[in-house]
């Protein structure tokens, strides 16, 4: 089965409250040449701004699941589930909309570029990235880098 095969995931109307099951479990399509694979749950364990550590930074303890398959891949974490192709188009990237409430339209560009996971929002002059460093996974958000752990296998 490949990614096409399967429908594209959003976030429900308000959000989850219960992570919902895997969408791509049944896909083997390999990934696309240059993708890092990040596929599993990861669990946050440190946060640092600044040079300096955030020891109570809301993130901490969260849980972001990571499925791809080709070149797409699907994030479900804090209530969302982003859903994109990498491949540089708005139109393939992610059509959901924003955690901070559940409501707000967004769009971003997604990409793989030299092993690193790159996203892109419209209109919004940031880049948010995730790649590997070791067994650990790095999560470049505004303002912040996470550090999460995998928890399980996909």
């Amino acid at each position: 089965m490949l990614a096409d095969d399967i429908p594209v995931a959003y976030t429900p109307q308000g959000g989850w409250t219960e992570m919902p099951a895997p969408f791509l479990t049944h896909c083997t399509e390999p990934l696309v040449e240059g993708a890092p694979d990040l596929r599993g749950t990861w669990k946050a364990v440190s946060v640092r701004a600044n040079d300096a550590d955030l020891p109570d930074h809301q993130l901490l303890g969260k849980v972001q699941r990571i499925e791809q398959a080709g070149d797409r891949i699907v994030i479900t974490a804090s209530g969302v589930v982003h859903d994109m192709r990498c491949d540089g188009s708005v139109e393939r990237g992610v059509n959901d909309v924003f955690e901070f409430d559940k409501v707000t339209p967004m769009q971003v560009v997604a990409t793989y570029e030299n092993g690193v996971h790159v996203l892109r929002p419209v209109g919004i002059p940031v880049e948010v990235t995730r790649h590997l460093d070791g067994e650990e996974l790095v999560f470049n958000y505004v303002g912040f880098t996470a550090r999460l752990v995998r928890v399980s296998n996909p």
